[in-house]
């Protein structure tokens, strides 16, 4: 009987000592940032998926089809990793682009020829602009690991679609938005209703949703506005 009481007083001494590592592992949550990146890029991976879907299909410039097709391929792949991240994290996606995002896609689809053309290239940049200032913010301030290698791995390629970008944009005489002498966007921009990756309350444009976009170098230009001349 002794015996039994000493093994019901072990077995509640291991229960709590087991208890509070439980506790604490569940507590561990990825953080604000990591999570509204997440489901920011994968919001922009949706949109991408779509775009160059169109691109492919109504674009009158070839150049227009074939950089539709890269982006589709690329993004494919991102959000690929972007999904399995955030399954890994308990983070929940949503299932469709943003309202901003949308609305761009039903603008794209009322288009056709050279005003498909440059709308399409309009909205890319401006989209683009703001996924690498949010990949940027993920990489300084964010805490999970996991998510903050993603963004690593992910701005070389959307660096490289933005430069992509740009060739085509000049080509077709498309007003480009300024850059710095690296290039690279800078954090910055106006409000739409997406939450900016970073949990600060500021608030950041979803692609091709603002007619004034951030500029690469650090601060803002006009861009037109989706089916403006």
């Amino acid at each position: 009987m002794l015996g039994i009481k000493r093994l019901g007083l072990l077995a509640a001494l291991v229960l709590v000592g087991v208890a509070p590592a439980a506790a604490a592992q569940a507590a561990a949550q990825p953080s604000t940032q990591d999570t509204q990146y997440l489901q920011a890029v994968h919001q922009v991976n949706l949109f991408e998926i779509t775009a160059g879907d169109l691109a492919q299909q109504k674009g009158q410039d070839q150049g227009v089809k074939d950089l539709g097709a890269m982006l589709k391929t690329d993004h494919t792949q991102l959000d690929q990793t972007v999904q399995q991240t955030a399954s890994q994290l308990g983070v929940e996606l949503p299932n469709e682009p943003s309202a901003d995002q949308q609305a761009v896609i039903d603008k794209l689809n009322s288009a056709s020829g050279a005003e498909f053309d440059r709308l399409w290239v309009t909205s890319e940049l401006a989209g683009h602009v703001q996924a690498i200032q949010a990949t940027q913010t993920e990489i300084s301030q964010g805490s999970e690991q996991s998510v903050v290698q993603l963004a690593q791995n992910a701005l070389p390629t959307l660096q490289a679609h933005y430069d992509e970008l740009v060739q085509l944009a000049n080509k077709l005489g498309i007003p480009v938005p300024q850059t710095s002498a690296s290039g690279t966007p800078s954090p910055g921009g106006t409000g739409t209703e997406s939450p900016a990756p970073g949990g600060t309350g500021t608030e950041s444009p979803a692609p091709g949703g603002t007619p004034e976009s951030p500029a690469p170098g650090g601060g803002t230009t006009e861009t037109p506005a989706p089916g403006v001349s």
